[in-house]
C-alpha cells in the first residue's frame, strides 16, 4: 500500500509491509545465529581491551622517553652534524618550493595541501520505519522521503524505493582531488611524508578575488557553479570549492606562513620517525609555536583520550555480547508477557555487572607486567560489580 504527497522541493511516500508474525522455532534459530555473533563480539571485546592497555603504557613510556632525550634546535637555517640521529625539537613556518596549482579554475596557492571539493546537485532518499503488530501480522510501515541536496559523492538513486523522478547521474563531470607539495621545509629541514601527511587543518580558500574561469562556469560567493542557474540548481549541476591546509608562503589574502612545531629524528636535512626504546615511534607535528613540554603533554592528553574510547568501546562489545548470547533465554519465555519483561531486566543487569567486572579484570591483566600495584587494585574492583549484584537478590526465607 502506498500513498503520495509532494511538499515543494521534498517528496515522500508511504509503504506498508506485512509478514506472518514468526514462530517459536524461527525466533529460536535466530537467536542461536545472535548468540555466535555475541560470542565473537565477546572474545574480540577481550582482545581489544588486553591489547589498548598494552599500548597505552607503551606508548607513555615512549613519551617519557622522548622527554628525556629531545635537543630542543638553536637555529632552524643551520643543520648540526652533532644532533645526527637525535630526536630534536624546532618551531618555524611553513615553507614549499613551488605553489600548487588547479589550471581548470585559473587557480594558485602557496600551500602544503590544496582540495578541490566537488558537489553534485542530487536527490537524496530518506527512511523512517515502524513495526506494530496487528491481526497476527508484523507490519513494517516505512516512510520515504526525497529531497535535493549538494552532495560529494554520488548518490546511487538505483537503490532508492522509486527512482522514478528521482533519478542522479551516475557519475560528476569534474572530480574531487588533493595536490601535495612534494617538498615541504621548516627553515633548512625537510620533513617526512608521516610530518606532512599531519598537516590537515583545511580552510575554505576565498574566491572573491578571481575572475571566472570559463563561459560556462559562474563564481558565487566561495564557488564555481556548474550551473545555468545557481541560485535554482538541478539535478546534476555542480559547484566547485577549495581547502588549503599549511599556507607556506606569505599571501596578500591570507597573511603569512603557518607555523608548526616537529618533535623528529633528525637525519641529514630530513626529520624522520624516531624509533624509541620501548618500541613506538615519535613523529609528532602541531600547528603553532609550542615548547618541548606542551607538545608532550598533549601527546599524553592525546594518548589518555584514546585509550579511554577505547576502553568504553571494549566495555560496549562485552556488554552486547553478553546481551545476545544470554538472549535465548529471553526467547524462550516471551510467550507470556509478564515473566519476559522481568527476564529482560535480568539479563540486561547480569550483562552489566559481568561485562563491567569482565573489563576491569582483562584491564588488571594488561597493567600486571607494567604496574603490578594497580593491576591488583582493577582485580580488587572487578568483584565489585558482581559483589551488589548479590547484595540485591533477596536472602531466601528460612524454613
Amino acid at each position: 500500500f502506498q500513498q503520495f504527497s509532494d511538499t515543494g522541493s521534498r517528496k515522500e511516500h508511504v509503504k506498508i509491509t506485512s509478514e506472518p508474525k514468526p514462530g517459536f522455532l524461527e525466533r529460536l534459530s535466530e537467536t542461536s545465529g545472535g548468540m555466535l555473533i555475541g560470542l565473537v563480539t565477546f572474545l574480540l571485546a577481550f582482545y581489544l581491551l588486553f591489547t589498548n592497555e598494552g599500548r597505552a603504557l607503551r606508548t607513555a613510556k615512549s613519551l617519557d622517553e622522548g622527554l628525556s632525550l629531545v635537543v630542543p634546535l638553536d637555529s632552524i637555517h643551520s643543520i648540526s652534524q652533532q644532533n645526527e640521529g637525535r630526536l630534536v625539537h624546532l618551531a618555524g613556518a611553513l615553507s614549499t618550493s613551488k605553489p600548487l596549482f588547479d589550471p581548470s579554475y585559473g587557480l594558485s596557492i602557496q600551500a602544503v595541501k590544496l582540495k578541490r571539493n566537488v558537489e553534485m546537485y542530487q536527490w537524496v532518499e530518506y527512511e523512517d520505519s515502524k513495526e506494530y503488530e496487528e491481526n497476527g501480522e508484523i507490519k513494517k510501515e516505512t516512510k520515504y522521503s526525497y529531497n535535493t541536496e549538494w552532495k560529494s559523492e554520488v548518490v546511487n538513486s538505483r537503490n532508492f524505493d522509486r527512482e522514478i523522478g528521482h533519478k542522479n547521474p551516475s557519475a560528476m563531470a569534474v572530480e574531487s582531488f588533493t595536490a601535495v607539495s612534494p617538498n615541504v621545509q621548516v627553515g633548512s629541514f625537510v620533513l617526512s611524508k608521516g610530518l606532512v601527511d599531519k598537516i590537515d587543518d583545511f580552510k575554505q580558500l576565498s574566491l572573491s578575488h578571481l575572475e571566472d574561469p570559463h563561459a560556462d562556469v559562474t563564481r558565487g560567493g566561495d564557488y564555481f557553479y556548474h550551473s545555468d542557474n545557481p541560485r535554482r540548481p538541478e539535478v546534476g549541476d555542480l559547484r566547485v570549492s577549495f581547502f588549503y591546509a599549511g599556507l607556506s608562503g606569505d599571501d596578500p589574502h591570507l597573511g603569512t606562513a603557518d607555523k608548526v612545531t616537529v618533535i623528529a629524528r633528525q637525519r641529514g636535512d630530513q626529520l624522520v620517525p624516531y624509533h624509541t626504546k620501548s618500541g613506538d615511534v615519535l613523529e609528532i607535528l602541531y600547528p603553532g609555536d609550542l615548547s618541548v613540554e606542551e607538545v608532550f603533554q598533549k601527546e599524553h592528553e592525546s594518548n589518555t583520550m584514546k585509550t579511554w574510547a577505547l576502553r568504553a568501546a571494549g566495555w560496549l562489545s562485552m556488554f552486547v555480547g553478553i546481551s545476545l548470547m544470554t538472549r535465548i533465554f529471553y526467547t524462550l519465555v516471551d510467550w507470556f508477557p509478564l515473566v519476559r519483561d522481568l527476564v529482560n531486566v535480568g539479563l540486561k543487569a547480569f550483562a552489566l555487572c559481568v561485562a563491567s567486572s569482565l573489563s576491569l579484570l582483562t584491564i588488571s591483566v594488561g597493567w600486571l607486567f607494567y604496574r603490578p600495584l594497580w593491576a591488583l587494585l582493577l582485580a580488587l574492583l572487578s568483584i565489585v560489580p558482581i559483589a551488589v549484584a548479590r547484595s540485591r537478590v533477596p536472602p531466601k526465607k528460612q524454613q
